[in-house]
C-alpha cells in the first residue's frame, strides 16, 4: 500500500511538473528548446536565426535538409554526417500542432497561415523597410527572437 501511494504521488509531481512547463512555454512562447544542437546553431544560425524546429512540420524540415545545395538560392550544402546529425535534432521537435502540421509553399515558415495570420495587421511595407529587411528576419521586430521567445509584449516593429 505504502509503494501505490509513493508511487502515485510520484506520477502527480511528474504529471504537474509537465503541466507547469507546457502552461509557462504557452504562455511565454518559448519555442526554442531548451538544448539547441551545436551543428544547427554553427551551420544554419551562422547565416539566419535559429529557428525553432516547432515553427515548420517534419516534411519541410527533411525537404529543405535534402536540397542545401540550394537553399533559397544559396548553397548551404553539408557533408552527409552533418545533414544527419542536424536532421536528428530537428525531426523530433518539428511542429506537429494543428498550428503548425500543414506545409507551407516552398517550406517558407513566412508563407505558413498561421504566420500569415499572425502578420495580418503587419503593413507590407514594414517588411521593406531597411530595418526591418524581409518577414524573414524575426529578429527585426521580436526583440527576444533569438531565445526562441515570441510573446508579443517583446516586439518592436523599427521606423
Amino acid at each position: 500500500m505504502k509503494n501505490t501511494i509513493t508511487s502515485l504521488g510520484l506520477a502527480i509531481l511528474f504529471a504537474a511538473s509537465l503541466g507547469g512547463t507546457m502552461v509557462k512555454a504557452a504562455g511565454s512562447k518559448d519555442l526554442l528548446p531548451p538544448t539547441i544542437s551545436e551543428k544547427y546553431r554553427t551551420e544554419c544560425a551562422s547565416c539566419h536565426l535559429a529557428y525553432p524546429p516547432a515553427l515548420l512540420p517534419v516534411a519541410s524540415w527533411r525537404r529543405l535538409l535534402s536540397h542545401l545545395d540550394n537553399h533559397y538560392g544559396v548553397d548551404a550544402s553539408l557533408e552527409p554526417a552533418e545533414v544527419l546529425e542536424i536532421s536528428k535534432w530537428l525531426e523530433p521537435l518539428a511542429g506537429i500542432y494543428k498550428k503548425v502540421r500543414e506545409e507551407p509553399a516552398e517550406d517558407r515558415i513566412t508563407k505558413a497561415a498561421w504566420f500569415v495570420r499572425e502578420h495580418r495587421k503587419i503593413d507590407a511595407e514594414v517588411w521593406l523597410r531597411p530595418s526591418v529587411k524581409s518577414a524573414s528576419n524575426c529578429a527585426a521586430c521580436h526583440t527576444t527572437a533569438d531565445e526562441g521567445n515570441y510573446n508579443d509584449k517583446f516586439v518592436r516593429i523599427p521606423k
